[in-house]
């Protein structure tokens, strides 16, 4: 059975760790393998990723512009949408909104807009709605419920 005191690594999974410094007879001891003297004998004394070639990788890196609001926006829905896609009398919610496919996400809320013209008297419910939208929606004989 396959629990986790049973795992095993996968061959090659772990790499040994060489112990420099411990004795010649390990192949390591004396220099720890850094050779002789010069400046990567030292310590410290390899050049840093900057220096081998980082730094321009690092510019090419394309950078921030412009500005990005954080503030949450409503999903928008225009009125002609609604009148498409609702028969008449129908009640319309961020629910059905969702299962239409007309908005992707009801999480900051939905907001109707006035664009386009509606005939059809739609009850709304738990959506916000701007006064152009809401005066054709009453004119059409619809309600609109908070």
């Amino acid at each position: 059975m396959l629990s986790l005191h049973t795992l095993k690594k996968t061959p090659g999974a772990r790499k040994r760790v060489v112990r420099v410094g411990r004795g010649n007879a390990s192949g390591h001891g004396t220099y720890s393998g850094r050779g002789g003297k010069g400046q990567r004998a030292r310590s410290g004394g390899r050049a840093g990723l900057k220096l081998l070639g980082f730094k321009q990788t690092l510019q090419r890196v394309p950078k921030y512009h412009g500005f990005k609001s954080h503030r949450a926006r409503p999903a928008v829905v225009a009125l002609n949408v609604l009148a498409t896609a609702f028969n008449a009398d129908a009640a319309v919610n961020p629910e059905k909104l969702l299962n239409k496919g007309l908005i992707t996400t009801a999480r900051h809320g939905v907001k109707i807009i006035g664009s386009g013209e509606i005939k059809k008297a739609l009850s709304l419910s738990g959506c916000r709605v701007t006064a152009g939208a809401k005066s054709k929606i009453e004119a059409a004989g619809g309600t609109i419920s908070s």
